[in-house]
C-alpha cells in the first residue's frame, strides 16, 4: 500500500462500511473525509440504499453530494434532492422475474423500489403482503403482487427468510440471470435484482467520468457481495475487516472493521 498514490475520488459503501455497528458516521471518519474533500478529492456514496435513505448519511458526513443508489441504478444529488438519472427494469422484465421466482422459490415475497425526481417521492417502495422486511421500513405501500409489475422499478427485491442469500442467488441465477443483475447486501434471505449489467461499478464509473477522474485514481470501500464489482473496478479496492469472504478474495487491501474505523485508517495515510 505504501506505493499507492493519493486518490482523486473516494467511493464508499454505507452500511457495514462507512457506518459503524451503531449505524453512525464516527467523528474520525467524518473528519478525514472532510480533509480529503478540502484537498480537492471527490467523495461519493455507492450503496444499495434508495435515495430516500441518503440525506441523513450525507448530513452525518458533512460533505459530499453525489450518491450512486440502488446498487448502481440511480445517481442522486443529495444537496439539490434530485435524481440525476436512473436505469429501470421495465414491467415485462418484472413480470418475467416474478414468474421465475414463483417457479423456483415459491415461498418468497416480492417488493420493488421505484424512483421519482427526489428523495421525497411517496410510494417509492412497494411490497406484497407476503414480503417480510429485512430492515425496518415504515414508509412502504402494500399491494398485490400483480400491482408490483405495472411500473418500471430500479430494483426488485426477493425475500425468503428461511434461506441464506447465497442459496437464493444460486437458485435464481439460472432462471433470471439473463433478465437482471443479482446480488445481495444482507445475508439472511434477501436478493436484489437490478437491470442487466447494472452494478455499483457501472454507477461509480459514470461518476468518475463526470468528474474527469481515471479509474486508477479511484479508491473504493465495501463489505458485501453487492460491492464486489466496484472493488474489482476501482484502482484500489478496499474490503472491510468485517466484509463477506468473497470481498477479501478480490480486494487490493483488507482494512480494519467498520467498528474499528477501517475506512478512516486507510484515508489517514494521505489526509
Amino acid at each position: 500500500m505504501g506505493g499507492v498514490q493519493a486518490p482523486r475520488l473516494v467511493a464508499s459503501d454505507v452500511d457495514g462500511t462507512l457506518l459503524d455497528p451503531h449505524d453512525q458516521v464516527t467523528p474520525r471518519a467524518a473528519a478525514v473525509i472532510g480533509r480529503a474533500v478540502a484537498a480537492g478529492v471527490g467523495f461519493v456514496l455507492v450503496t444499495g440504499r434508495p435515495p430516500r435513505w441518503i440525506p441523513p448519511v450525507v448530513a452525518a458526513v458533512g460533505v459530499g453530494r453525489l450518491a450512486v443508489c440502488a446498487n448502481g441504478s440511480v445517481l442522486y444529488d443529495a444537496v439539490e434532492d434530485r435524481v440525476l438519472w436512473s436505469q429501470t427494469l421495465e414491467p415485462a422484465a418484472l413480470a418475467d422475474i416474478a414468474q421465475a421466482v414463483a417457479d423456483v422459490l415459491p415461498t418468497s415475497g416480492l417488493a420493488v423500489e421505484r424512483v421519482g425526481t427526489s428523495a421525497q417521492d411517496r410510494d417509492a417502495f412497494v411490497a406484497e403482503p407476503a414480503y417480510r422486511h429485512a430492515w425496518p421500513d415504515s414508509d412502504n405501500a402494500i399491494t398485490e403482487r400483480s400491482d408490483l409489475l405495472t411500473a418500471p422499478a430500479v430494483k426488485m427485491l426477493v425475500r425468503c427468510s428461511e434461506l441464506r442469500s447465497e442459496a437464493m442467488v444460486a437458485a435464481l441465477a439460472p432462471v433470471v440471470g439473463h433478465i437482471g443483475d443479482l446480488t445481495f447486501s444482507h445475508p439472511g434471505g434477501l436478493v436484489e435484482i437490478s437491470p442487466p449489467g447494472v452494478t455499483k461499478a457501472t454507477g461509480l464509473s459514470e461518476v468518475a467520468g463526470r468528474l474527469g477522474v481515471d479509474v486508477a485514481d479511484v479508491i473504493a470501500f465495501g463489505d458485501m457481495p453487492n460491492d464486489l464489482e466496484m472493488l474489482r473496478w476501482a484502482g484500489h479496492g478496499v474490503a472491510m475487516g468485517n466484509a463477506h469472504p468473497v470481498l477479501h478474495d478480490v480486494a487490493d487491501e483488507i482494512t480494519a472493521t467498520n467498528g474499528e474505523d477501517g475506512l478512516a485508517l486507510v484515508l489517514e495515510r494521505w489526509f
